[in-house]
């Protein structure tokens, strides 16, 4: 497991990853007790590699690459129900990434039912359980168990598989431009600019 908490390892990594065609992104977060959620892990997974960032262990790190990438118009960003991760790169990164892939909307355009959980989905393209036992953990909290690291991979690790499916189900039912009207709105800036007072 590529588990990385320096700014050079990350900006390694993103150099990596901006070189695929896509890239499966998720993030942990806690929003409980604070007005902007709080940014604890970040996942992400290209065809040829997997990592975890974390920058609540890197507390010195600059997520600078990372928002790069997300900013990267070569790069399809892939999200299952995207928009509280966009919120996050919007409020701490200062931008919408695009292009943008979200497997849910694709889902439903592909016939899956309106808001399919990203576990139920991956069930139904792969076959594939995952286990949710992880769900409201505390992702703020150090150290995480080598169990609770793999679950937070799974959440990209399995969008491979599902993006290729979605995107061909898509180009084969001649559905491709749905789903790219409904990113447009997506990836729009207004949702995410929030106003503090």
């Amino acid at each position: 497991m590529n588990l990385i908490t320096t700014t050079a390892d990350l900006s390694a990594a993103c150099e990596r990853l901006a070189k695929a065609d896509f890239v499966t992104v998720d993030t942990e977060f806690m929003r409980e007790t604070t007005f902007w959620p709080k940014l604890c892990l970040i996942q992400m997974a290209s065809p040829d590699e997997a990592v975890i960032v974390d920058p609540v262990a890197g507390e010195d790190m600059d997520l600078a690459p990372f928002f790069k990438l997300m900013g990267d118009e070569s790069v399809t960003k892939v999200f299952h129900a995207a928009r509280q991760d966009i919120e996050i790169v919007y409020h701490q990164g200062g931008l919408v990434p695009h292009p943008v892939f979200d497997t849910q909307v694709a889902a439903m355009v592909c016939g899956f039912g309106d808001s399919i959980s990203y576990d139920q989905l991956v069930f139904r393209v792969t076959n594939a359980k995952i286990d949710k036992s992880h769900r409201f953990t505390d992702w703020s909290r150090r150290p995480l168990s080598e169990h609770q690291l793999s679950y937070a991979l799974a959440d990209v690790t399995h969008l491979r598989d599902v993006y290729a499916y979605l995107n061909a189900a898509l180009a084969d039912q001649g559905r491709t431009e749905w789903v790219q009207e409904e990113m447009a709105t997506l990836t729009s800036p207004d949702p995410y600019r929030v106003a503090t007072e």
